[in-house]
């Protein structure tokens, strides 16, 4: 899919919740940006594209203690920001928990400033 094509609303995240290695637990970059059925990750190193990757994400919880969401996402595409030495890689959702549905909605609540008074 090109990115003519694509019409589904994104959540930008840059730089606050760090994407892991399922496998190995290493950090593999930033959630960029995240869709209802995909996501967009911010990385040192460019990724390879093809390829299936189990990612996990630490979100915090209600408790204060840190929630696990794994992922099987494909890696569609990877090229260098404007900012050099940071690599965008664009990822569909293979496979995921229930929760993953509900990620964007939570994310957009936890990081949105709706209910704060504006300032005149």
């Amino acid at each position: 899919m090109s990115r003519e094509q694509r019409h589904i609303q994104r959540q930008q995240l840059p730089y606050y919740l760090k994407v892991f290695n399922r496998i190995t637990d290493k950090p593999m970059g930033y959630l960029g940006n995240v869709s209802s059925d995909g996501l967009m990750l911010i990385s040192q190193l460019p990724l390879l594209t093809g390829v299936e990757y189990q990612l996990r994400l630490k979100l915090p919880g209600c408790n204060g203690k840190l929630c696990t969401l794994d992922l099987q996402a494909h890696c569609h595409w990877s090229r260098e920001e404007a900012t050099p030495g940071y690599y965008d890689s664009g990822f569909s959702v293979a496979k995921a928990p229930a929760e993953f549905a509900q990620l964007e909605g939570l994310l957009r609540s936890y990081f949105s400033f709706r209910g704060l008074p504006e300032s005149a």
